[in-house]
């Protein structure tokens, strides 16, 4: 049988649990702000990326050459997945996991992971990883981040003659906290340069440059991925946030119920307690008056 003890301690643990959730959904409700405002900060300077590319291959198309920035995807291919570092977000891992399984069905691959709870599933099933990397713990750690990505798929390409990487991650989408979503980073797709190259110019004339139109669109490239695995990786952190939050609202409404129970069952015993006290004090009473 519970004693008032046991409760009174039990009810002080779930205080503190309950304060630690509060604290943990106000550090995600604000994380997911941050992540969010980063994400759409970059919008500006992808779109700038995007006209460089657009002016580039509408000259070259000019001077009749053919397209650039795409090889056709020969070699190898690579897979890189965004986890999370941290647990108490629901299946927010689990689901980029099983997402990356479907990606991997078609054969073997280079694969990198960003998160330490992604790359514990896939080491477990013996998979093994190209490389594993952490995530950042504010914005600021981000263009590191992505910058030591880059490094990674340049030694690939370099190195494993790696033609196609492919990024898959979770984002937050209406009420849904975590939906798989994939990028193809390298190479351009070549309906993508088209649609560039086809596109109407936004102003009078096109931009000149003096640097050689092979080395310009690589290096636009280069740019253009940073922004991609940028916005996916605030956009993930975004999402895992989200999914923490969630997590979070789900685990206060199970210890406020908890509390509740806790509190009527105290009170019961408390009363309990009280009667029983004053059934001993009116039985000895009785017994001094009978002797008297």
């Amino acid at each position: 049988m519970e004693t008032l003890e046991s409760l009174s301690d039990a009810l002080d643990t779930t205080r503190d649990i309950q304060a630690i959730v509060r604290t943990m959904k106000a550090l995600s409700s604000v994380s997911i702000r941050q992540y969010e405002h980063a994400e759409a900060a970059m919008a500006d300077f992808a779109r700038t990326v995007e006209l460089g590319l657009m002016a580039v291959l509408r000259q070259r198309g000019i001077a009749g050459l053919p397209l650039a920035g795409s090889d056709g995807g020969a070699g190898s291919e690579a897979l890189i997945v965004i986890g999370s570092d941290r647990g108490l977000c629901g299946g927010y891992n689990d689901k980029i996991t099983r997402f990356a399984r479907s990606r991997m069905e078609d054969g073997p691959l280079e694969l990198g992971v960003i998160g330490a709870r992604v790359a514990a599933r896939f080491e477990a099933d013996g998979v093994p990883l190209a490389f594993g990397l952490t995530q950042p713990g504010s914005v600021e750690g981000l263009s590191r981040l992505v910058q030591g990505i880059i490094v990674q798929i340049d030694r690939w390409t370099r190195t494993r003659s790696v033609g196609q990487v492919l990024l898959v991650h979770n984002r937050r989408e209406g009420r849904n906290t975590a939906k798989p979503r994939a990028h193809r980073l390298l190479p351009l797709p070549d309906s993508y340069l088209r649609k560039l190259a086809q596109a109407d110019w936004p102003g009078r004339s096109l931009p000149l440059f003096r640097m050689d139109p092979d080395r310009l669109v690589s290096w636009l490239v280069q740019q253009r991925l940073f922004v991609v695995i940028y916005r996916a990786l605030a956009e993930a952190l975004a999402s895992e946030h989200a999914s923490r939050l969630a997590a979070m609202q789900a685990a206060e409404r199970n210890i406020e119920e908890r509390r509740d129970g806790l509190q009527q069952l105290y009170r019961q015993r408390r009363q309990e307690t009280i009667t029983r006290e004053l059934l001993d004090v009116v039985s000895g009473f009785e017994a001094v008056s009978t002797a008297d």
